[in-house]
Formats: C-alpha cells, sequence, structure tokens
C-alpha cells in the first residue's frame, strides 16, 4: 500500500507524481480529450440537479467554489497561514543529478560472460534489460502457474498476524481522529459546504477509478486538516482537491497527474496554488499520512467473519455514507463505524447482526455498537431523499449487486 518514496512537491516539470506508465490509461486520455466530461464540483446530470439543496455551487474561471453554497456563513480573513505569501515549494535539486546518470545507463550495453549464460540456461533463468529504464528485472517469477495459492491470498486472512495487525491498527485510529464538532468553529464555511464536497470527491473517484481507500484516506485528510484550519469557502475546493491529490499519491499505482486535478476543478486553481496548498497540507498533518479507515477494518471483518457479494457490497454502501456526515461519525472510532455497516448489511440480507467470531476478534458487543449503529441505519433510511447522490448512484451498479436498491429495513431489534 505504501511506496518506498513520497515525494509530495514537484521539481520543475512532470515531478508531482510518481513514474507514470508507458501507455497511459484510455480512460485517463479520453477525459482530457472531452471538455464535457469534466466532473465539475456542482455539475450534475441534469436528472438530479433540480434535487440539490445547495444551490450556486458551478465554477468558473471568474468565480470561486462553494462561493453561494448555503449562504449566510459570516466572510471572514483568510488565516496568515493560508496566504500566499506564507506557501514554499521544496526542489528537489538531487532529480536534476539523477538524469544524466540515467541516461548512461540506457546507452549502457550488458555485457554477460559465457559462463553466465550457461549458468542462466541450465537454471532457466529468464533475465533481460529493460532498455527503457535501464534497470534488469527478473521475469522468472512473472509466469506464475493460475493455481498458486500465494497469488490471490488476502493480507487479511493470514492468521498469524490478524490479530496483531487489527491491534496495531486500533492502536493508531485512535492517534489520527479528527476533531469531533470541527465544523462548528469554522468561522466561514458549513457542514453544507463540507456535504457537498464530499459527493464531489466519491464522483472523482468514480470518474478516475480511484480505489475505495483513497476515497477514505482523502476525507480523513479533508477532516484532520480542517480540525486545525480555518478556510474561506472559497478555499474549501482546493482542499479538497489537495485531500485527493496526497490520497492517490498514498493509495494508488498510478494516481492521476497534478493537470488532471487541476482540470477538474474548472480550473478554478491553478497548479501552483494547488502543489502549495499540498505543501500545507503535509506541514499541517505532519506527514501522518498513514491512517487506519473504516473500509480497512472492515475488509478486516469480512475477511474474518465471511458473507455473500450482496451483504459484502451493501456493508460497503453504508460505510460509504458515513462519510457524508462529520457530526455524529466522527463521534466513533473507525472500527466502530466499520462493525455498525457490518451489522446494519448482515441484517438486511441475513436477518443476522454481529456473529460470535467478529465479538471474539474484535471485543466489541452488540451493546458496544448499538449506538453507531442507529445513527447509521437513520441515514440508511433516508439516503434515497439526501440532495447528494454520488454514493448512491455509483452503488446503484451492477458490479456492486445494485445494493443501493435494496430497501433498508424499517427497524432494528435492539433493545
Amino acid at each position: 500500500m505504501s511506496l518506498g518514496r513520497f515525494i509530495p512537491l514537484a521539481s520543475q516539470s512532470n515531478q508531482e507524481n510518481f513514474p507514470v506508465p508507458s501507455k497511459m490509461d484510455a480512460s485517463r486520455l479520453q477525459l482530457a480529450a472531452k471538455p464535457k466530461q469534466r466532473t465539475v464540483l456542482g455539475v450534475l446530470s441534469e436528472n438530479e440537479q433540480h434535487n440539490r439543496s445547495c444551490q450556486g455551487v458551478l465554477h468558473s474561471k471568474h468565480g470561486s467554489a462553494l462561493e453561494n453554497a448555503c449562504p449566510g456563513a459570516p466572510m471572514t480573513t483568510i488565516p496568515t497561514c493560508l496566504s500566499t505569501s506564507s506557501f514554499g515549494i521544496y526542489v528537489d535539486e538531487l532529480s536534476e543529478v539523477v538524469q544524466p546518470v540515467a541516461s548512461k545507463m540506457v546507452s549502457a550495453e550488458p555485457v554477460l560472460l559465457e559462463e553466465d549464460i550457461a549458468a542462466m540456461q541450465h537454471k532457466d533463468f529468464r533475465l533481460f534489460l529493460d532498455l527503457s529504464s535501464g534497470s534488469c528485472m527478473d521475469t522468472s517469477m512473472q509466469s506464475q502457474p493460475e493455481d498458486d495459492p500465494l497469488k490471490a491470498q488476502d493480507v487479511w486472512a493470514v492468521a498469524e498476524y490478524a490479530e496483531d495487525i487489527h491491534q496495531h491498527l486500533r492502536d493508531c485510529e485512535v492517534k489520527c481522529r479528527p476533531k469531533a464538532g470541527y465544523i462548528r468553529k469554522q468561522p466561514d464555511i458549513t457542514n453544507c459546504m463540507r456535504v457537498v464536497l464530499v459527493d464531489w470527491l466519491v464522483e472523482v473517484g468514480e470518474e478516475y477509478k480511484l480505489c475505495a481507500e483513497t476515497l477514505y484516506l482523502a476525507v480523513n485528510y479533508l477532516d484532520r486538516f480542517l480540525s486545525c484550519m480555518s478556510v474561506l469557502r472559497g478555499k474549501l475546493q482546493l482542499v479538497g482537491t489537495a485531500a485527493i491529490l496526497l490520497a492517490a499519491k498514498y493509495e494508488e499505482i498510478y494516481p492521476p497527474e497534478v493537470d488532471e486535478f487541476v482540470y477538474i476543478t474548472d480550473d478554478t486553481y491553478t497548479k501552483k496554488q494547488l502543489l502549495r496548498m499540498e505543501h500545507l497540507f503535509l506541514k499541517v498533518l505532519a506527514f501522518d499520512m498513514t491512517v487506519p479507515t473504516t473500509h480497512q477494518f472492515l475488509r478486516q471483518y469480512m475477511a474474518v467473519e465471511s458473507v455473500c457479494s450482496k451483504t459484502e457490497n451493501l456493508a460497503l454502501y453504508v460505510a460509504e455514507l458515513s462519510l457524508l456526515e462529520v457530526d455524529p461519525f466522527l463521534l466513533y472510532v473507525p472500527s466502530k463505524v466499520a462493525a455498525a455497516a457490518y451489522c446494519l448489511a448482515n441484517y438486511t440480507v441475513n436477518k443476522a447482526l454481529w456473529p460470535d467470531s467478529l465479538y471474539a476478534f474484535t471485543g466489541y458487543t452488540l451493546v458496544e455498537i448499538a449506538p453507531c449503529l442507529k445513527d447509521l441505519h437513520k441515514l440508511y433510511l433516508c439516503a434515497d431523499c439526501r440532495p447528494q447522490q454520488a454514493i448512491r448512484e455509483k452503488y446503484k451498479a451492477s458490479k456492486y449487486c445494485s445494493v443501493a436498491l435494496i430497501t433498508p429495513p424499517e427497524s432494528l431489534p435492539l433493545h
């Protein structure tokens, strides 16, 4: 999941992301070629736009994001820590030295002795020199048999380490929590604006086919940043874009480039602004980017007590709904939200709640989960009535078993 070297900022041209593959994803090229497919915050499909409660969120090159959403909040001056003059971009000068060395490696001819060739042929050891990167790669492990048990082994299914991993995640989730109720201390943004922003981040994740974990990390970074910093409404989308940029760099193998994130905001912000906000993000979060999320705990619970694909996708759906609301879900740790999502999905499909195996594994009783479960059930009941429908539209797809169309239970057997 984590990468060996984390490069948060650009040096000159295209070093703001990790090296991209030689053949870029065709969908990203099509996105850049078709401006009509741009997922701009507030620009929705025609059949849903009239349902939006927060109007005036559309962007243009002459206006700022979320400026008119939920009017009434007082306008304040931006803090000194967010002023343009306070940003500084770190330039990695080492990259200018590495490039000539790499060019020499590309031009080098591979030299193999006859005895080396004979030894490799004897051991059936296939070795080739990748002249595009100047590196030798061993391909002897690339052609594994399809029935290799290590090929599709889940990291959560390793029984020897499952309990230790879970305990480590439980310890870390307490250290990396946003402050509950922080939104009430923000002078210029409201909970409604944050809901619109998270809804847009879901659309961005779907547009670029980002991992589910990337979305959870982005929301965690966003909430932790807003817990410490006062932000004007005109800069809120910039903060959200920087959050998902950092999450994509951390989680994705080939994250979208910075230019694509600038494009997706309808050029409301410049590339320089986004990189400076990324810099500020890393300083505020103290480079603590490895955080446990509800998605991680939910995957671990499903590895301990497996369920059918419909129950699994429904649990992922209701867990993702919890990202929309600060209150009350920031009052609960991610492991408890994941437990509530598991219980709600399990009861909706299988009429069962919290199995004994997960009680033994987590130590959570149904009584401890019940408050979070009730709040999550209320959110699930009104999901189809909310103005923000990106998550629900996402889970209507057949690849998620169309779980968003399942009718939620009217009540839960909690005493």
